[in-house]
């Protein structure tokens, strides 16, 4: 598979360039750089498509100015990638256990079992009776 978008129009191949987007409450096309990630409502066009679109009457079409500069990587977007992953693969350190209070009657015989821990969520059992 290519990693290069293609044109969304049929029959085209061309690479694309811009992404089309609607907000029909509006009635507004808005035709913008192309987008980080192919979204299922968005419509990705290659240039010549994009310079000769055209809204239904009624709609009002907002081209979105797209700078050529922009449309590689800059530094300072490889950078808070880098520093992205850098962060999601610290081992996070657990929160302090916060000091025992006093039981909370919960109509049991008992206080419920912690059974598992998913970040700041708990998975709680019932004592056996």
């Amino acid at each position: 598979m290519s990693p290069v978008r293609r044109c969304s129009r049929t029959a085209c191949g061309r690479p694309a360039v811009a992404t089309l987007t609607y907000v029909y409450a509006d009635s507004t096309a808005v035709l913008g750089p192309l987008a980080t990630y192919a979204e299922p409502h968005c419509y990705d066009l290659c240039a010549e498509h994009s310079e000769r679109l055209t809204a239904p009457r009624g709609w009002e079409v907002v081209r979105l100015a797209m700078d050529p500069a922009t449309t590689r990587p800059s530094g300072d977007d490889l950078e808070a990638l880098a520093d992205a992953v850098r962060e999601a693969a610290r081992t996070p350190t657990p929160p302090p256990e916060p000091p025992p209070g006093p039981p909370v009657p919960r109509g049991g015989t008992g206080d419920p079992v912690e059974v598992a821990r998913r970040g700041h969520l708990r998975i709680l059992r019932s004592p056996e009776p």
